[in-house]
């Protein structure tokens, strides 16, 4: 898996250490660990998937991370990445998952592998975390149609995010995003995915008002 992703182009010496750490086949479902460490996505239920290693790596690369950041997830699935995250130096970690089921048996897995600097939390994740912001990096595993206002909002200035944006049921492009001092963003377009559609009452909210404008 560490082959595969280095010679796709995985630097970054933090990620690959921690790719290397986090034991992906417990992260999967049992019937599924044979095939834990192949760079593909897997199902994990409810409708979700794990991300192919590649995916996890690029993103949490693209997030520049630093010693002393606040990174939030949105999207914990079953911890995956926010594992990767929590074994970066100095980080501290916020992780937000909209299934309920999902965000109980991710708590439990991260904290029973003794990820002490991952703080969980069910709930939707367009809402953002703002009793925990700001933060210097976000990182959001399903896609939206747009980049939720509250979460641009959360990021410092200087601050990074790393989406997949497009419309459900099809390809994406993954984003990178840059908050400026003037609070816009500027964009870098990082390439085709495909993640899972990106659900709750925030999304139903923002389409109920016209956002995004046509």
């Amino acid at each position: 898996m560490i082959e595969t992703i280095e010679k796709r182009g995985i630097v970054d010496e933090d990620v690959l250490r921690a790719m290397r750490s986090v034991p992906r086949h417990l992260f999967v479902p049992e019937n599924q660990q044979d095939f834990a460490y192949g760079d593909y996505p897997l199902p994990i239920g409810y409708g979700q998937t794990i991300s192919q290693p590649y995916i996890v790596a690029l993103m949490t690369e693209l997030l520049e991370l630093k010693e002393d950041n606040r990174v939030l997830e949105i999207g914990t699935g079953s911890g995956y990445q926010a594992a990767i995250l929590a074994e970066i130096p100095g980080l501290e970690v916020y992780t937000m998952e909209i299934v309920p089921e999902l965000a109980a048996s991710a708590c439990q897995r991260l904290k029973d592998l003794g990820y002490t600097n991952v703080e969980c939390r069910q709930g939707d994740g367009y809402f953002g975390w703002p009793e925990h912001g700001p933060f210097d990096a976000i990182i959001v595993t399903a896609a939206p149609d747009h980049v939720p206002q509250p979460l641009v909002d959360q990021l410092v200035e200087g601050g990074r995010m790393v989406i997949p944006i497009g419309p459900p049921g099809s390809y994406q492009t993954l984003w990178k995003f840059v908050k400026q001092p003037d609070g816009e963003l500027k964009a870098f377009n990082m390439g085709g995915v495909a993640f899972v559609p990106f659900t709750g009452e925030g999304m139903k909210e923002s389409e109920e008002h016209g956002w995004p404008p046509p």
